[in-house]
C-alpha cells in the first residue's frame, strides 16, 4: 500500500475511533468524578481508546515493540488530557451554559487530535 494512502487510512480510522470511544462507548461511570486524578472510570475510558488504537496500528503491520509503545503513549496522553479538562471544568464550575466550558471541550478535542498526529509521526519514523 502506498504510504500516503496508509497515512490517510490511519487518520480516518483514528478519527472514527475517537468518535466512537468518546461519544458512543463512554459511560456515565467513566465520566462521573473524573476530575479526581485517580479515577478508574477515566482509566477504563482511556483503555477503550488504547484497545482501538492497538487494533488500528496492528492492521497496518506495526512491529510489536512499537505497537506497545504507541498504545501505552495513547493511554497516558488520553488519561491526562481528559483529567485536565474535567479538573478545569469542575474546579471553575463551568457548565454547558458557559463559553469557557466549550473552549475547554474544544481544547480537549484538539489535544486528542494533535496526539493522533504525533502517534502517526512516531509510526512513520520508527516502523
Amino acid at each position: 500500500m502506498e504510504s500516503t494512502t496508509a497515512i490517510l487510512l490511519i487518520f480516518v480510522a483514528l478519527q472514527v475511533k475517537h468518535l466512537l470511544a468518546d461519544f458512543y462507548f463512554q459511560t456515565m461511570w467513566m465520566m462521573d468524578g473524573r476530575e479526581n486524578y485517580f479515577h478508574l472510570g477515566r482509566a477504563c475510558h482511556a483503555g477503550v481508546h488504547t484497545v482501538f488504537t492497538f487494533l488500528i496500528f496492528l492492521v497496518f503491520g506495526t512491529p510489536l515493540p512499537l505497537l506497545l509503545a504507541i498504545t501505552a503513549l495513547e493511554w497516558l496522553l488520553h488519561f491526562h488530557i481528559d483529567w485536565w479538562k474535567a479538573e478545569q471544568t469542575k474546579t471553575k464550575g463551568w457548565t454547558p451554559a458557559d463559553a469557557a466550558f466549550w473552549r475547554a471541550l474544544g481544547a480537549d478535542q484538539a489535544m486528542h487530535h494533535l496526539c493522533n498526529i504525533f502517534l502517526v509521526w512516531i509510526w512513520l519514523t520508527f516502523s
